[in-house]
């Protein structure tokens, strides 16, 4: 699924960021750092896919179209796509859709971003600690005080 928001004219040649993620949930610091990439360009979002999130987390909190649906709806989102992430990566997010930039939050540097490859052989410049060098919050850790605090509760 890719959602579009036309905020531009065709031949308005406005530069693209893009910004990947599980952003399940979406959390303070997805605003942040799509709101910080939107002052670069035009953002385009990769969402990675459910079979991604159940892989890397054993669960998924909120399917793809309902963030997907949430995502495009931040300011500053032309487009948000889905990916073919089964090598763990947005590479081929990367090469399909040839953003100006790719921005990486504060969790992300050089020797943990396996993008870095792609982008240098397409030109695709790297924007790094974009929303932050520290890394505000983590969709695993929501997900996990819900569960503890719904367990103290049953008590």
């Amino acid at each position: 699924m890719t959602i579009h928001k036309k905020m531009f004219d065709d031949n308005d040649e406005q530069p693209t960021v893009m910004v990947s993620g599980g952003f399940d949930p979406v959390h303070i610091g997805h605003i942040r750092m799509i709101l910080e990439a939107s002052k670069h360009g035009n953002v385009i979002v990769v969402a990675n896919s459910d079979e991604w999130l159940f892989r890397k987390k054993g669960f998924v909190f909120m399917e793809f179209e309902q963030r997907a649906e949430i995502l495009s709806a931040i300011k500053g989102v032309i487009k948000v796509s889905g990916v073919d992430d089964s090598d763990g990566t947005v590479c081929e997010a990367i090469k399909r859709l040839k953003p100006t930039y790719f921005a990486n939050g504060g969790d992300r540097a050089k020797h943990n971003t396996p993008e870095q490859a792609v982008c240098d052989d397409i030109g695709v410049k790297m924007l790094w600690g974009v929303g932050g060098n520290d890394k505000a919050n983590s969709s695993s850790d929501l997900v996990e005080r819900v569960v503890v605090s719904s367990k103290v509760s049953d008590r």
